[in-house]
């Protein structure tokens, strides 16, 4: 199975199935002389973990401990592979006998079958967003690089479930089950996934993400750019739809006087309509950009949908599901954003002398 692989420097993989023994990932070239720091791959592992979000979040319970397997000695990366192990100790693959020979609407059953001619329906195998815990560890690791390096990276919950935020007060949104950075508008947000809990229905949302700290020229140009390969590690995540850097949708609306970013003494910039990439390449602004989160596939309502065989017929699931993904998907985006930036990191230091 190809595609489960990312970056050129900094390459992380990943393997395991929802319901299979465990996931984990395999770092390789991490720098060595990394001074590792476990309590905060642990307290990243649980910011993600099923249980977080109250009633936005699946009832199932994982501790999602990270074992690190090798690549660390004495506190401190060596240069070899890192290889993490997260086991499964509360999967419960009874709950999904029932959909064994039915494809579930909005998952990636359909599309697995069709593929392979065999899918894990315990889940949905490598398609459950449970193979996200990998990239979250792969991402405490990228982040302990970053922070060597002044960078660092802020996701937070901007829309869910139709209501959004009308301030940005960082220091609130893990004080909140929503993630969002107004305790407001997260006290709203949490009011209707009650409300669509009750229903048996879910919600989507959009996430916001700023990453500060780069200095200008990380990018490959040409495929290879900073923006394209962020969006690339963002839509790799199964619940996202869309994303947008800057200004985003909104600059077609404006005039070219409008959507340039003037420059100012010191090599800045008076607004950031780019979102801190210009021709694939960082200007030294601060990235941001926004992605779209689709409401989770997995409702307690029926539905319809065909057999193996092509038949038609309905499906009720069951089992443990989220309400909506946006607070714990906050973890999973800034990972992401975090082996990105890593790997542009490293690639240019071979850029000049």
């Amino acid at each position: 199975m190809a595609g489960n692989s990312f970056g050129i420097v900094f390459k992380v993989t990943t393997f395991g199935e929802s319901h299979g023994e465990g996931l984990g990932c395999i770092i390789d070239g991490c720098p060595a002389g990394i001074k590792f720091d476990y309590d905060f791959l642990q307290s990243e592992m649980a910011r993600r973990k099923p249980g977080y979000g109250g009633a936005a979040a699946t009832q199932r319970k994982e501790d999602d401990t990270a074992e690190v397997l090798s690549g660390v000695f004495e506190g401190i990366t060596t240069g070899t592979p890192i290889a993490v192990l997260i086991r499964n100790t509360s999967q419960k693959s009874g709950d999904y006998s029932n959909i064994k020979d039915v494809f579930r609407p909005g998952h990636g059953d359909f599309t697995y079958f069709e593929k392979y001619g065999i899918r894990d329906y315990r889940g949905g195998g490598r398609s459950s967003g449970r193979e996200t815990c990998a990239r979250v560890a792969a991402g405490a690791v990228a982040k302990m690089i970053l922070r060597e390096n002044g960078i660092s990276i802020t996701a937070y919950t901007k829309k869910a479930c139709g209501i959004e935020i009308s301030e940005v007060d960082e220091t609130v949104i893990e004080k909140n089950l929503m993630r969002a950075p107004d305790l407001n508008a997260a006290a709203l947000m949490q009011e209707k996934v009650e409300q669509y809990k009750k229903e048996g229905n879910s919600a989507g949302g959009i996430i916001e993400c700023v990453i500060r700290g780069v200095k200008p020229g990380l990018g490959e140009p040409v495929f290879d750019k900073a923006d394209a390969l962020l969006a690339q590690a963002l839509l790799s995540i199964g619940a996202v739809k869309g994303i947008e850097f800057g200004a985003g949708f909104e600059a077609a609306d404006l005039t070219g006087k409008e959507n340039n970013d003037s420059m100012i003494k010191g090599f800045g910039f008076k607004t950031n309509n780019a979102g801190g990439i210009l021709s694939g390449i960082t200007n030294g602004n601060d990235i941001i950009f926004r992605i779209a989160v689709k409401p989770v596939p997995s409702i307690y309502l029926k539905q319809e949908t065909v057999d193996i065989d092509g038949n038609e017929c309905s499906i009720e699931i069951e089992g443990r599901h989220d309400v909506c993904l946006c607070p714990r998907i906050v973890p999973v985006v800034e990972a992401m954003a975090a082996v990105t930036m890593t790997d542009l990191l490293l690639r240019n230091r071979a850029a000049r002398i």
